[in-house]
């Protein structure tokens, strides 16, 4: 069974048909929030940042939010393909015991361990990922506004009551309790117009870049909000995918010529969704103009169907596996192992790039 489907804008799926697809076509690679979803794309990330790429010379943009933001930085390390198995085996092994006297692992419990994880992956090669000579990153967060400059314990609940029902009811009003920040390395610009939503960028260095990453990562009321990151506005941030799930943004890119024309986004499902609270919105969940010039790698739904459980892995699985770690493991290396076959499509793709398999987005 065909493992990979390939979905194209109509600017894409033109540039496709007039020169094809090669590296140097890239300007952007955009990596969604998701959590163990992200998993299935280990084998494209090793191969396009191990081989592809490595073909080109030109900058790329790099925008990460949650799990992507981690993967985009992994990106940015000297050895990519060693970095993204690695990545892969500590994102696997996440594991968390319940203390004495508790009924269930707490948020604290949970941030005290990914930090110190994060430290672990990251420590003596932040450099690395800051002064990538083509990788301009980009990490996405959710800076609390008003009720939800602190975290608290009973405005925060209510706070993000406020935010779904003002989302529900339009978007930009989302901006009302939360709003987009972006930390970015050597104040390279955003490669998005972010006239969308209520953004702010802020310089992205060694001394916030652990905090930045980990705020990106920090899911609410799983994980505790990261407060009052170095060299950016005060307050509480949280995980970039709640106001930009799967970065639903209006892409820049080149009006004329093939060179950094395409938006390349290998993504675990067709559809990119706005915003976290924008999942049970599927009137949101269709492709707009903001796509145009992307093209989005993603599993066949019916291969996903082959793997175990099912499905893809998710954070339910936690749950699932909750008495049986071993169980989890062994379901999620088998998820990421079948993945491997969307790798090895892409690049048999690569050689002769078929209209024919390509999908309107």
């Amino acid at each position: 069974m065909q493992a990979l489907h390939i979905h194209a804008g109509p600017k894409a799926l033109a540039h496709i048909r007039e020169h094809g697809l090669r590296p140097e076509h890239v300007g952007v690679i955009p990596a969604a929030a998701g959590g163990p979803k992200g998993l299935i794309l280990g084998p494209l990330d090793r191969f396009i940042f191990g081989e592809w790429l490595a073909q080109s010379s030109q900058p790329v943009d790099l925008v990460g939010a949650s799990i992507g933001a981690w993967r985009m930085s992994t990106a940015c390390l000297n050895d990519p393909v060693a970095a993204f198995e690695e990545l892969e085996n500590a994102y696997i092994q996440q594991h968390y015991e319940v203390l004495p006297g508790q009924k269930k692992v707490t948020a604290q419990q949970v941030s005290d361990a990914f930090g110190a994880n994060l430290t672990r992956f990251y420590g003596g090669r932040i450099d690395q990922v800051l002064n990538h000579p083509r990788y301009r990153l980009h990490i996405v967060t959710s800076h609390g506004r008003h009720i939800l400059r602190r975290e608290h314990p009973v405005a925060t609940p209510l706070g993000y009551a406020g935010a779904f029902l003002s989302n529900a009811l339009h978007r930009p009003a989302l901006g009302g309790w939360l709003e987009r920040v972006v930390f970015s390395g050597k104040e390279h610009p955003l490669p998005f117009d972010a006239s969308d939503f209520r953004t702010l960028q802020a310089r992205l260095n060694e001394g916030n870049f652990m905090p930045a990453l980990q705020a990106s990562c920090s899911i609410p009321f799983a994980l505790k909000a990261v407060h009052d990151i170095p060299g950016a506005p005060t307050g509480a941030y949280w995980d970039g995918g709640i106001t930009d799930y799967h970065l639903h943004l209006n892409w820049i890119a080149p009006t004329q010529g093939p060179e950094r024309a395409i938006v390349l986004y290998p993504h675990f499902q067709k559809n990119v969704v706005p915003g976290w609270l924008d999942k049970a919105l599927k009137w949101r969940h269709g492709a707009t103009s903001f796509l145009d010039n992307t093209i989005v790698l993603t599993p066949n739904p019916e291969w996903v169907k082959t793997l175990p459980n099912g499905k893809l892995p998710d954070r339910n699985d936690f749950m699932t596996y909750e008495h049986d770690f071993a169980g989890r493991v062994k379901v999620w290396q088998a998820a990421v192992q079948a993945s491997a076959q969307l790798a090895q499509e892409f690049s048999q793709w690569l050689a002769a790039p078929s209209l024919l398999k390509v999908q309107a987005l």
